[in-house]
């Protein structure tokens, strides 16, 4: 059963399924993963045996832990941690068994980290999932981070204006686990009330993390700001220019497909399926970019990131990081 994350505390109070699979952000499903274990305890589940999958672990300990009950404690919480996500082929077998007959008197706790969807298609996981209480959590993303970082200073009873909010988000972005530390920080240095925006300035690290993913979807939402924060950040960690092109690349060819086969007529909905776009805000993101650039003005889009590839080899002069910017601002409406 997929349990929504918002109705996770009152699950807690009700008696706990054998069975239970939190896996996603690390930050949110350790928090889960903690109120869980601690539920367990307040309802019976005294001991408590701690296995992590890694080269040295063989299945069969999974199965003699839940075996291994003692005589006088009382029933039994194993935490099985699959750090990777990635059990493989007897580790799949031994969870697709250990799920379809849960042990009597254990309680079992499955962590995993964020699975793409490839692993979700897997009969193990499938396996799981349709046995267990099973919890996602995705980290929010830069349009909702501002109102979730909100959300833990009220619980450290602090606020901060939309600057302040927008200034923690900008330099929290993709690294969930640290903006829970500069939030908690905050907390150390001041007290309780609103915090001001110098406050914020003074005390919150660029903590960011930065990624390929956050270049293509800043892409296609038209945000040259966030585009040109991302490119610095990119250009920080010695991310390889090849691969920042690959980012550029692949959007704009995917936009000349749709483009082209819409001149000609063809519906949206069907190019989508076609071309394996099923996540909706990634469709919306994508339609609100084609009404806004016609087929010659992609195509020469591709032209510039054809430059920047001859920059990139040493047979073109220019610098490439210059040129990501330049083009966009251009897929972004921004240039020209």
């Amino acid at each position: 059963m997929n349990l929504r994350t918002g109705d996770l505390a009152a699950a807690l109070e009700r008696p706990l399924a054998p069975l239970w699979v939190v896996y996603g952000d690390e930050l949110l499903a350790q928090e889960a993963s903690d109120a869980i274990r601690a539920a367990a305890r307040r309802q019976g589940f005294d001991e408590r045996e701690t296995l992590v999958v890694n080269k040295s672990f063989r299945w069969n300990e999974l199965t003699l832990a839940a075996g291994n009950l003692s005589l006088f404690g009382g029933n039994k919480l194993i935490d099985l941690r699959i750090p990777t996500g990635k059990p493989g082929r007897d580790g799949g077998e031994a969870l697709q068994r250990y799920a379809t007959a849960p042990p009597s008197g254990v309680f079992t706790l499955i962590s995993l980290p964020m699975l793409d969807w490839q692993a979700k298609k897997t009969t193990w996981f499938k396996t799981l999932a349709a046995a267990a209480t099973t919890l996602e959590f995705i980290a929010p993303d830069l349009a909702h981070l501002p109102a979730w970082i909100a959300q833990r200073l009220a619980a450290q009873k602090q606020s901060a204006s939309a600057d302040a909010l927008e200034f923690i988000a900008h330099h929290v972005e993709g690294n969930l686990l640290a903006a829970h530390q500069e939030i908690r920080k905050l907390g150390l240095l001041h007290g309780e009330g609103e915090l001001s925006l110098a406050d914020v300035e003074t005390a919150v690290l660029n903590v960011a993390r930065y990624n390929i993913s956050m270049l293509r979807e800043a892409l296609l939402a038209s945000d040259p700001a966030r585009c040109a924060r991302l490119l610095d950040g990119l250009r920080g960690e010695s991310v390889a220019p090849p691969l920042v092109l690959w980012a550029f690349t692949t959007e704009i060819r995917t936009l000349i497909r749709l483009r082209a086969a819409i001149d000609h007529g063809q519906p949206l909905s069907a190019l989508f399926k076609a071309e394996r776009i099923a996540d909706p805000t990634r469709q919306r993101m994508m339609r609100d970019t084609l009404n806004r650039l016609s087929l010659p003005q992609l195509h020469t889009a591709l032209r510039h990131a054809a430059r920047i590839d001859r920059i990139i080899k040493g047979i073109a002069s220019g610098e490439a990081w210059d040129e990501f910017l330049a083009l966009a601002l251009r897929v972004t409406g921004k240039g020209k």
